[in-house]
């Protein structure tokens, strides 16, 4: 077997900054016996003594892959609740000084320890579009000129589309607003019956 080599050349070695260290939880002993109890109390949901019990195995001084490892849980979960809870030490370390209640101070982590509103998506339709649409089905189907005895969902969603009142619209939408509504109908989706005069 021959070997190569070259006087020229030159090893290099890249050291990599070594990671930066998560920040330690900290807590003093009232602030523990607050996240115990929430971690014991049974009408406690079960995300709220999850995240209780990952800052109490953090505040022991075990590592964040140990705590992943044991509650099976992912790395960004972990260092999320950690984050969460040094930007909480502050505001409960003010309140110590205070000296608020042990109340007042489990009300605080269990809104810091709570999932932040999100989003969602908008609402495609407005209130106010939706009234319209339930009106429109409370009238009579014979004065808007439809040939038909009984409003139907596709009737309803064509009317409210040649109305203008909205340019788009599924029968399947139309159907569910006047559901939801608690509009209750007689067999075979009849939503407004004409009146025999």
């Amino acid at each position: 077997m021959a070997k190569f080599f070259r006087k020229d050349a030159h090893m290099t070695i890249t050291i990599s900054p070594s990671p930066a260290v998560s920040p330690r939880v900290q807590m003093t002993a009232q602030q523990r016996a607050c996240l115990e109890q929430i971690a014991r109390r049974q009408t406690s949901p079960q995300r709220l003594v999850r995240r209780a019990k990952i800052l109490l195995a953090l505040e022991t001084g075990v590592t964040q892959c140990h705590v992943m490892r044991q509650m099976h849980l992912n790395r960004g979960t972990v260092q999320m609740w950690c984050r969460r809870w040094c930007a909480l030490v502050p505001k409960l370390a003010q309140m110590e000084t205070e000296e608020g209640s042990d109340k007042a101070r489990t009300t605080m982590m269990v809104g810091a320890l709570a999932d932040h509103p999100r989003a969602g998506t908008p609402a495609t339709f407005t209130a106010e579009q939706i009234v319209q649409i339930v009106a429109v089905a409370c009238e009579d189907p014979a004065d808007s000129g439809r040939p038909v005895s009984h409003w139907t969902p596709r009737e309803v969603a064509e009317e409210v589309r040649k109305r203008g009142l909205i340019e788009t619209i599924s029968t399947r939408s139309v159907g569910r607003f006047l559901k939801s509504g608690g509009f209750a109908a007689p067999s075979g989706r009849v939503l407004a019956q004409r009146q025999a005069g």
